[in-house]
């Protein structure tokens, strides 16, 4: 009797890549909703400007003064209409 040696073939691990769909609004905003997602959002604002930003980047910078905000604890949201908060001009937001 021989003996027949089987091998199993190396599998190769499907890899997936998370797509991430850049969320379009024309208002700044961030959500208690959307920490962790790592959501892009572009924001037109109605004086032409257009801002991209990563909401858990701006969740970094702003998330504990959010928290102890009125609006932010009912809502658990906070807007701008017109313009990014001053807190986030000038910082790497992507």
């Amino acid at each position: 009797m021989s003996k027949i040696k089987t091998t199993k073939a190396a599998t190769a691990k499907p890899t997936t890549t998370k797509v991430v769909n850049t969320l379009k609004t024309k208002r700044f905003v961030v959500r208690k909703s959307l920490v962790g997602t790592n959501q892009l959002i572009e924001v037109n604002f109605a004086n032409g400007n257009t801002v991209i930003y990563n909401h858990d980047k701006v969740w970094e910078i702003m998330g504990e003064k959010l928290e102890n905000m009125a609006c932010f604890i009912k809502y658990k949201n906070y807007t701008c209409t017109n313009n990014i908060p001053v807190i986030l001009r000038g910082k790497e937001l992507v």
